[in-house]
């Protein structure tokens, strides 16, 4: 069903053996979760379907008895080809990544090469429409430079979004529907957040969250790396737009581990949010593995060394092989920001030959897995939970 407006956690789950340990924090707290959550680009490198994403959830769903709303989340969908096999599977959440639309060198173009740009837009309609747009707002007046900025960045995004939307409605009635710009080279300022919320709302776009592309780097599995005071006055901005609209939350992707920036999310938007974690739940595997079954941590730690410069290309990490650390303690390594990044993107490598082993010898450890879902996980939402 649609989780609509509520507080929401996207739990990702790679090995399809965590959704228990999600039911088991995520009782204590007032999210509603998305236990089923996986993008096309992840089912292809862990070999698995969008129904056996969905079985895997349900079945843990069942064996909890659990019987609070829930969700089931089809992430990062680019084209309208990827849509049929997550209706068809009864998923209910579809984030929509239009990040190729964006044109990123809008931010920095000269007004000649913009003029050129527009021509290919409705900019005589977008014009009009905001020529008096956000003069006394919080995120700031449409100058016309600005405006045709904005519309050369994300117009083709807009578009997509909207042709996404209409294809999905014709074949499912009841939806969540999120808008994610985040995995893109620039950021997206306050007056660009406003231009596409406008937008999709004037083209009858229901949305319910939007993943905005903040400043600082949002990498994976590991905590922002920026500066917190800029990050707060930007995130004030921002929350001036969503209470403008009062329509959609605000969506954090990349989500896990960003400690940090946690209180200033819950402080600006309180229970109107949506935050979506994707590998940390298989990196807690790992740590299981490196603490129960060394040598199989080793095997996965040495292919993951092998394979992480090609493995990183479609991901935003930054850990350098030549800083990995040199331990005896294996389960530190799974605090290590370079081994943590370079275990979370080449997990696919990994499960392709280590898959079946890894699996196997997770079940063994079942309630120490647990443990560590439990742990990891508490931490992440007890800095939400009293905002929500």
């Amino acid at each position: 069903m649609s989780l609509a407006l509520r507080p929401s956690f996207g739990f990702g789950d790679r090995l399809g053996l965590a959704t228990p340990g999600h039911i088991v924090v995520v009782r204590q707290t007032n999210f509603a979760p998305v236990f089923a959550q996986q993008s096309v680009r992840e089912n292809t490198r862990t070999g698995r379907t969008p129904q056996q994403v969905m079985d895997d959830a349900k079945r843990a769903v069942e064996v909890a008895k659990w019987d609070l709303p829930w969700g089931a989340d089809a992430d990062h969908l680019k084209s309208v080809e990827d849509i049929p096999p997550f209706v068809e599977a009864g998923y209910t959440f579809f984030t929509i990544d239009p990040g190729e639309y964006v044109d990123n060198s809008a931010d920095t173009d000269s007004l000649d090469v913009l003029k050129q740009k527009v021509r290919s837009t409705n900019w005589e309609e977008v014009s009009t429409f905001y020529s008096n747009q956000g003069d006394e707002q919080t995120w700031g007046p449409f100058d016309v430079e600005l405006l045709m900025r904005a519309v050369v960045k994300y117009g083709k995004v807009i578009q997509h979004a909207a042709m996404m939307f209409q294809y999905l409605s014709q074949m499912k009635d009841e939806f969540d529907f999120e808008i994610s710009v985040d995995e893109t080279e620039s950021p997206t300022t306050p007056l660009e957040h406003y231009f596409i919320a406008s937008e999709l709302t004037r083209l009858g776009v229901r949305f319910t969250s939007l993943a905005p592309r903040f400043s600082g780097r949002f990498e994976k599995g590991v905590d922002y790396i920026g500066d917190l005071n800029v990050l707060d006055a930007e995130l004030a901005k921002h929350a001036a737009v969503t209470a403008h609209f009062g329509t959609y939350k605000l969506s954090l992707h990349s989500g896990s581990d960003k400690f940090s920036v946690y209180p200033l999310i819950a402080k600006y938007w309180g229970g109107r949010i949506h935050v979506k974690t994707a590998g940390t739940s298989y990196l807690e595997a790992l740590r299981v593995l490196a603490k129960y079954s060394p040598d199989l941590f080793l095997k996965i730690y040495s292919l993951s060394r092998e394979c992480y410069e090609i493995d990183k290309r479609t991901y935003h990490v930054s850990a350098q092989l030549d800083r990995l650390p040199s331990t005896n303690d294996l389960p530190s390594l799974l605090d290590d920001f370079h081994a943590r990044e370079m275990l979370h993107v080449t997990f696919g490598s990994v499960l392709a030959r280590f898959g079946t082993e890894l699996k196997e010898t997770l079940g063994k450890y079942e309630t120490a897995y647990l443990e560590g879902l439990r742990a990891h996980f508490e931490k992440h939402l007890q800095l939400f939970q009293a905002q929500v």
